[in-house]
């Protein structure tokens, strides 16, 4: 019965059915036919995996991202960045890193900076004559900044799933982005001296105030949401509410940039991609209720403890894992299907939840730049006119840094757990 749970999912895929159908199909099939609970139970059990409050942060930070976009105010956030590090050889480059990790502590989705700030940044370096690849891939690379630092659309999904402090994640996630852009950074500093790259602007401390100004007030979004988390005026579910409220503020009154139209736009938007994650955690809910009820966790616990007993040896294997299924899987998906397999085994060998969150939602941003279901490939193949093939091969170099963060994100629990452990322990 749990082989034919997990084929009748399989099979789902491979038909080409869409992950939600597949994982609510599976879980039909399977209550079918064991015969010992009415069918009618898929539909109590999805509905009661989406009855949960951390959940309303989804819409909201999906919101907030897309106003962010139309209102025009990732454009400021790039000019500030151009002021700020343009003067570095291989400038843009560097712009590009910089407006990733600021537009990171407002979107929360790899996905957003992608095809936010990926347009404004690719046409940019293709017009200071940078190769096409170069922009392409470093553009995605900074874009899976944005899920780990906070807030973060995965790390709620997780902390619903593994009933873990969204709070401690997004605290956890500070540090290990910072440390991503500082790679990514080194990473163009060394290509650019290599290729020749040439500095993009030059640095003066009138544009850089003039830049700062233009920009002073989306700056403050990460400001807000982190003050706010930290000193508890609200919960992080809350805190996504206040980045839409701030976001439509900042379109509608103060830049009046926002029209009615795009505010409509935005919001089907919001509820279309709204929609589809909430059917996949709902879908992914009564899946991952059968496995637990299966004891099937308790099954690749003991299979993966008789390989190696090892901590370090098992957190390598499950790399590997997640590696491989971030190939073929969407990362709500991932997340939900997989958080209930892998955390009993993360408890058993001593790893803090908190920590496999960072491990997970990492791996899975690695996997939007691997094909074939990389979302990130698929809107940067779209932003710059290459093929979806070519847009892989250009992202293939920058999977170096990123591994790198991954190997210190994994086997370094103390930089990922410290400031969660000095603002919430």
């Amino acid at each position: 019965m749990t082989a034919l749970l997990f084929f009748a999912f399989i099979g789902l895929l491979l038909v080409g059915v869409p992950v939600a159908v597949a994982l609510g199909g599976a879980s039909l099939i399977y209550v079918w036919a064991d015969g010992a609970l009415p069918p009618l139970v898929v539909l109590h059990r999805m509905a009661a995996g989406v009855d949960s409050f951390p959940l309303l942060a989804i819409p909201f930070f999906i919101m907030a991202g897309s106003l962010m976009n139309s209102a025009g105010i990732t454009e400021r956030i790039y000019s500030f960045a151009v002021a700020l590090v343009g003067w570095l050889r291989g400038g843009l480059g560097h712009v590009n890193v910089v407006g990733s990790v600021i537009f990171a502590g407002m979107s929360g989705t790899a996905v957003a900076d992608a095809g936010g700030l990926g347009n404004i940044e690719i046409k940019a370096m293709r017009e200071h004559g940078y190769p096409l690849p170069f922009a392409v891939g470093l553009t995605g690379a900074s874009a899976t900044i944005g899920p780990i630092i906070p807030p973060s659309l995965p790390m709620v999904i997780f902390g619903v799933v593994a009933n873990a402090s969204i709070g401690q994640l997004f605290a956890a996630g500070l540090i290990p982005g910072l440390l991503m852009a500082a790679t990514l950074m080194a990473w163009v500093a060394i290509v650019a001296r290599r290729q020749g790259f040439q500095r993009d602007a030059t640095f003066s401390i009138p544009k850089l105030g003039h830049a700062f100004k233009r920009a002073f007030l989306p700056l403050m979004t990460p400001v807000l949401l982190v003050g706010g988390m930290t000193t508890g005026a609200f919960t992080p579910t809350e805190a996504a509410v206040a980045a839409t409220f701030y976001a439509l503020f900042l379109g509608v009154v103060v830049y009046r940039s926002l029209t009615w139209r795009g505010f409509v736009r935005v919001s089907m938007e919001t509820i279309e991609t709204t929609a589809i994650v909430l059917l996949i955690v709902a879908a992914s809910s009564i899946f991952g209720w059968l496995v637990t009820t299966t004891r099937i966790t308790d099954g690749v616990a003991s299979f993966v403890l008789s390989i190696t007993e090892n901590k370090w040896m098992v957190l390598l294997l499950v790399n590997i894992l997640l590696l491989i299924v971030g190939c073929f899987l969407e990362t709500i998906a991932a997340i939900t299907i997989l958080t209930p397999v892998l955390m009993p085994l993360m408890i058993q060998i001593g790893v803090d939840p908190v920590h496999f969150g960072l491990i997970m939602v990492l791996n899975l941003m690695i996997g939007l730049l691997t094909p074939p279901v990389g979302m990130v490939l698929y809107i940067l193949a779209r932003v710059s006119g290459l093929t979806f093939e070519e847009t892989t091969k250009a992202c293939s170099p920058f999977l170096i840094p990123l591994f790198v963060c991954l190997a210190l994100v994994t086997f370094w629990p103390q930089m990922v757990l410290w400031l969660p452990t000095l603002m919430y322990r």
